[in-house]
Order: C-alpha cells, then sequence, then structure tokens
C-alpha cells in the first residue's frame, strides 16, 4: 500500500473546511438579507408596533374631537408619490406598518385652528387612551400691534406621548395676509426638557409660514389619514417656510421719536403702495418668480412696519437667475406699463413700472463670491453703479397684509444699505451717493446705449 503524503492530506482538509465555511457565509448572508436577523427583525416590528399604536390612539382622539388634523411629517410625505392622488391604499397595520412607521421618536401632524375650538378636557381624554400631553403656549402675534404690544396667548403646540414615541400637533393659524402661519416651539422654564427628542422635531425651531394646502384623505397602513394633495410642493414650501414678525415694539419707539406722517398724502401713497405691492406679488408669483421686499420698502418694513410715505416708490429685489423674459410683458398686462429698463440680464439690469402715482422697481441681484450686489444705471451719462451686500437667506413676513420675503438677516442688508444710522429718517436721498454700499462701476460704451437705456 503506497505511503500517503500528510502534506497533501492536510492540504485538503483546509480547502475543504473553507469550502464548507464559505457555504455558510453564503448562506447566512442570503438568509439575513431576505429575513433579517432575529433579534433585529423582532425589535422592527415592535418598534413599528408602538409607533403605530400611538397614531393610532391619537387619531382616535382628534376624531372624538372633531380636530382637523394633516399629516406634515417629513419623513413619512418623502415615501408618498409627487402627488398624492397616485397614493394607494396601504392596509398593513401594526407590526407590518410600512409608511407611517418610520422608525423615529416621533410623526408629525398640523391642527388647522380656524376649524377647531379650544377644549379644556382634552388632555383628561388622553390620558384616558395612554397619552401623556405636553401643551406649548406663546403670545398671538395677530393681536400685536403699535396700539397693543402685550398679546394673547395661544396654544402653539401640542406633543403626546406614549413610552418612547410620540405626536407632535402643530397648531396652523390663518393671518390677515390669506396664509397659515405657526409660532416656535419655546418651553417654559418649569416644562419638562425631555419630554420629547426636542431638538429632532421637524417644525418649532422659528415661526413657519405656508399656502393653504389642499388637502386629501389616504388609507396609510389601514389608518384613514389627511394628507396635503401635493405633498412635493409641501415639502419645498417647509424649506423655505421660516417668519420674521415685524418689529413692533421698536417701530413703537421709532414712532414716539419721529411721529408718523397721517397728512392725507401720506395715507393716499400708503393706499396706493399697498395696492401696486398686492399686484406685483400676483403678477411675480403667478409666474413662478420668487422676490423680496428692498431697499426703501425693505426699510419701512423693518423700521416702521409700514411703507416710508416719502419713498414715492416701491423696490424688491430678485435674483438675477430667476429671471423670465415674460416679465415686462406680463406687468403690462396687469396695468403697469414699463417705464424704464436699465442693463441687460448679464450686468446691472433693473426694471421700472409705473402705476398709478407710484412706481415699482425691481432690482435683479447678482451672485460674486462672498458678496451680492444689483446694478444701477444714469440715463444721461451712461455711468454704471454698483450696491454691494453681503450674502443673505429670505424669509417671510408679513406687510400690508401681504406675505411677502425679507432677507433674514435683516439688519445686515440694512445697515449694508443705510448705514450704521438708518434708524434717522433722511428725506433727501441720492441714488448715487447716499447709500452706504455704492460704489462706480464704470460706464456703458455708448454702442450699447439704445439696448442697456431705455425710457418710455
Amino acid at each position: 500500500m503506497p505511503r500517503i503524503n500528510k502534506t497533501v492530506v492536510l492540504a485538503l482538509l483546509i480547502a475543504a473546511s473553507s469550502v464548507f465555511l464559505l457555504f455558510q457565509l453564503y448562506y447566512y448572508r442570503q438568509y439575513v438579507s431576505k429575513h433579517g436577523t432575529v433579534s433585529n427583525s423582532k425589535a422592527s416590528q415592535k418598534g413599528s408596533d408602538a409607533q403605530w399604536q400611538v397614531v393610532k390612539k391619537f387619531l382616535g382622539l382628534v376624531s372624538k374631537y372633531n380636530l382637523p388634523v394633516f399629516l406634515i411629517d417629513t419623513a413619512v410625505l418623502g415615501l408618498l408619490p409627487l402627488d398624492s392622488t397616485q397614493q394607494r391604499d396601504s392596509q398593513a397595520e401594526g407590526p407590518h406598518c410600512q409608511t407611517l412607521c418610520t422608525h423615529r421618536e416621533f410623526t408629525t401632524f398640523a391642527l388647522l385652528a380656524k376649524l377647531w375650538k379650544y377644549d379644556a378636557s382634552l388632555t383628561q381624554a388622553a390620558a384616558e387612551r395612554g397619552l401623556e400631553l405636553l401643551e406649548v403656549r406663546g403670545k398671538d402675534p395677530r393681536l400685536v400691534g403699535l396700539d397693543d404690544l402685550s398679546g394673547t396667548e395661544i396654544p402653539l403646540h401640542f406633543l403626546f406621548r406614549r413610552n418612547s414615541h410620540a405626536v407632535h400637533l402643530v397648531v396652523f393659524y390663518e393671518r390677515s395676509g390669506n396664509y397659515l402661519w405657526h409660532g416656535p416651539l419655546r418651553l417654559k422654564p418649569n416644562m419638562d426638557r425631555k419630554f420629547v427628542p426636542f431638538r429632532k422635531l421637524d417644525f418649532g425651531r422659528q415661526a413657519g409660514a405656508y399656502d393653504r394646502p389642499e388637502l386629501v384623505t389616504a388609507s396609510l397602513d389601514g389608518l384613514d389619514v389627511r394628507i396635503p394633495r401635493n405633498t412635493s410642493r409641501f415639502l419645498s414650501e417647509r424649506a423655505q417656510a421660516r417668519f420674521l414678525e415685524c418689529r413692533y415694539r421698536d417701530a413703537r419707539a421709532f414712532y414716539q421719536l419721529y411721529p408718523d406722517d397721517t397728512s392725507p398724502e401720506a395715507m393716499d401713497f400708503r393706499m396706493k403702495a399697498k395696492s401696486l405691492l398686492h399686484l406685483a406679488a400676483r403678477t411675480l408669483t403667478d409666474l413662478g418668480v420668487p422676490f423680496w421686499l428692498s431697499s426703501g420698502t425693505c426699510l419701512g418694513w423693518f423700521r416702521q412696519c409700514n411703507v416710508i410715505p416719502y419713498s414715492k416708490d416701491v423696490d424688491l429685489g430678485i435674483w438675477i437667475k430667476d429671471y423670465r423674459p415674460d416679465i415686462t410683458q406680463a406687468f403690462q398686462k396687469a396695468g403697469l406699463p414699463l417705464k424704464h429698463k436699465f442693463g441687460k440680464v448679464e450686468d446691472s439690469l433693473e426694471l421700472s413700472f409705473q402705476g398709478p402715482d407710484v412706481k415699482v422697481d425691481i432690482f435683479f441681484f447678482y451672485e460674486e463670491g462672498d458678496i451680492v450686489w444689483n446694478g444701477g444705471t444714469q440715463a444721461k451719462s451712461g455711468k454704471k453703479f454698483k450696491y454691494v451686500f453681503p450674502r443673505f437667506t429670505l424669509c417671510w413676513t408679513e406687510l400690508l397684509e401681504l406675505k411677502v420675503r425679507v432677507p433674514c438677516e435683516t439688519l445686515d442688508y440694512v445697515e449694508a444699505n443705510y448705514g450704521p444710522n438708518w434708524n434717522i429718517p433722511v428725506k433727501t436721498w441720492d441714488w448715487k451717493t447716499s447709500p452706504s454700499n455704492v460704489k462706480e462701476n464704470g460706464v456703458w460704451p455708448v454702442r450699447e446705449w439704445d439696448e442697456v437705456i431705455q425710457v418710455y
């Protein structure tokens, strides 16, 4: 019998063992990818079931009180079709919860305050369903004005908790500019700061403003839930919803130093400026062109919560990237003929449209490194000017019963344009020399004047 080589035998054993181990590893990975690990699967099912049960209890509670709520949870809405009319009913529930169970510690809904009457028994009814309730209140900005700075407190946020899961209910109020508003979530000193993971909540860091969404009813994981019909639009709004209140206290102090002009001429201008601003806003909104209050109109809002009666015009800003060639045609169709056009799309574009005794000036802003700027042109000389601002983001506010945008960093914006003494009225103003941020920017070549200097 031939002698067996020990080395060969050892090599064969090692090879066979390796193949067996690789087969086991492959099988295990296939099983886990299909079924998940036993412990993780059970934990996931348990968490999903708990979250679904909390949402179900919450919906049962609001149904009893006829609370008009709708889903605004960003994680859930992000899973739905862009148009919720395409949403397929999901009848799964409990451990098989697929849409509502995002494995976050909270689910977010909104409450339409106009269709709701506060009921103090809500807390007891929630407790009967095993839900702890935390109510957060704040001042009602709709009742704050130059004549009354106190403000009545109203419910802004409700938080329902059961074990490790919660429902955040954000109260949406109607404002005079025909939009929905929610307040910031600010805890009082005696409130439990560990009630929910407040820093993770989708809503409440700042106040927010939204258009009124069209709502539809969908069946999500076996529960009937109202949701925005256009979920993508709502999510897009949320990303840019931050709202700034007018600074009524500072405006009141300003008027104590510089009494308001209540002459018939001033009142007439304000009425016409309001009408013109509303018309310009409708025109640009219909075109899908975002804009903000700029120059003197922005200063008036920031300093005195109104338009400046001696400014004699309405000033708006638009990013040049949002320019559309049909803006002029749209304004003319709205009854606002073009008064002048300076510059061109590539450089220092400015449009002005004439309203009844008041004009609206539209300044186009260009981004350049860490600054932004808009241009100006002197018609008789072709001289160019440049107005430089620090970069800024946009927020919503309300002026003259209209929801409009302003730079979020308003003080920086105003100081750049009007200097550190912006809070002192200046009635004599030269647009070429008075602004703190103006710079000479060359001269238009004479051969381009027909294109870049158009006065009507």
